[in-house]
């Protein structure tokens, strides 16, 4: 009889996703040296490329989202549908996982779909505290659903649900660079206040255009800013910015921090998108927040998601819409008020969910023994 332990992790599209999913894997190596673990994506997008750097295999299917603004292009969509359900019932009769994982993204609907229609116990992970159209259509056919907010049986089963919290990348707590050399790693003074601004993997153009606005109000104020603005954005703001930089030594401009653990450690106040998987990393990490939710979500989850911690005074919130008005302001008055940051720090700390990769990874483990 064959020990060896197979699993199946499938979905993508974001970080957000991206992330939890290499950290439950990494736990299941942990718990498990023995452990084959494929990923399944979509192709083309980002976890296409991050998985293989964490040094795990992928198969790409060619699923993709709806058009809900061209409805003759979903007949694409549908034969894209078609296709990677074949190819994901392929990629399953090949492997033969014991169990498989689903962490939300295209990706994860045919291949769960086919992996508990083949007899595979299922396991589905939901980030966010407003479930995704993808893990709520996969919840029926799931064995277990790993969720990291209260009052998700609104969605789910109850009788499935257990509250883990979501994996973060263990790097950013493994940290041990104090933030003085985390400052000074930037070229950056220790003895000033700093604050951090992200707009995800992506960037956020919001966040950006608050920065681009107040360029005179980051040069007066007597506080220093990291800025990763995004690849997408970075060209065009380099551009705008050409003959500035100089004379506004206290901000430094990067496209993408590869070491966010360091960056987290520099700052005294973080702005940024409210996507799951950060804010799980900032209450781990008791890193002081204005959440700045992307209008451009499924379901507005975002803002979700920030409201769970402005609701018990946990982070700070700014509309969107607003951001370009008040967001600057807003953070160099709270990264002065030393009062708040530790009230915020204290109060997002009491949110963490420790251990959540390595709880999910003996749920995992679990149910492939249970399927032998």
């Amino acid at each position: 009889m064959n020990n060896e332990l197979r699993v199946i992790i499938s979905g993508g599209g974001t970080g957000g996703h991206i992330f939890p999913a290499i950290s439950i894997a990494n736990a299941v190596k942990a718990l498990r040296p023995d452990a084959r673990i494929l990923f399944v994506g979509a192709l083309g997008r980002m976890e296409m490329q991050r998985v293989p750097n964490a040094g795990y295999d992928i198969k790409g299917l060619p699923i993709c989202g709806f058009d809900r603004k061209n409805l003759l292009k979903n007949i694409k969509v549908l034969f894209k549908i078609w296709k990677s359900q074949q190819m994901a019932k392929k990629i399953i009769k090949e492997f033969k996982p014991q169990v498989a994982v689903g962490v939300g993204g295209y990706a994860s609907g045919p291949t769960l779909n086919k992996a508990a229609a083949m007899g595979i116990p299922c396991l589905i992970q939901e980030q966010n505290s407003y479930a995704g159209v993808t893990n709520k259509l996969l919840a029926k056919k799931a064995a277990k659903i790993c969720v990291a907010y209260d009052g998700m049986e609104r969605f789910f089963p109850a009788d499935k649900i257990i509250k883990t919290g979501n994996p973060v990348r263990q790097s950013l707590i493994e940290t041990t660079v104090t933030r003085e050399d985390a400052i000074r790693s930037f070229g950056l003074d220790p003895t000033k206040k700093t604050i951090l601004l992200v707009g995800g993997s992506l960037g956020a153009r919001t966040i950006n255009e608050s920065v681009l606005q107040h360029l005179d109000l980051v040069h007066s104020s007597h506080v220093q800013f990291i800025w990763q603005t995004g690849k997408y954005y970075y060209g065009d703001i380099k551009a705008q910015l050409a003959n500035m930089e100089a004379q506004i030594p206290n901000l430094v401009v990067s496209d993408f921090i590869s070491d966010m653990g360091v960056a987290y450690k520099a700052a005294d106040l973080v702005i940024s998108r409210a996507g799951a998987s950060s804010i799980s990393e900032f209450c781990l990490i008791g890193k002081p927040v204005i959440l700045v939710p992307s209008p451009n979500v499924a379901e507005d989850h975002q803002t979700k998601n920030a409201m769970a911690l402005v609701n018990v005074d946990a982070a700070l919130y700014v509309k969107d819409s607003e951001a370009p008005d008040q967001l600057l302001s807003l953070a160099i008055e709270t990264v002065g008020d030393s009062n708040k940051l530790d009230s915020l720090k204290q109060n997002i700390l009491k949110l963490a969910l420790p251990d959540s990769a390595d709880i999910i990874a003996k749920e995992v483990i679990k149910l492939a023994n249970n399927g032998n």
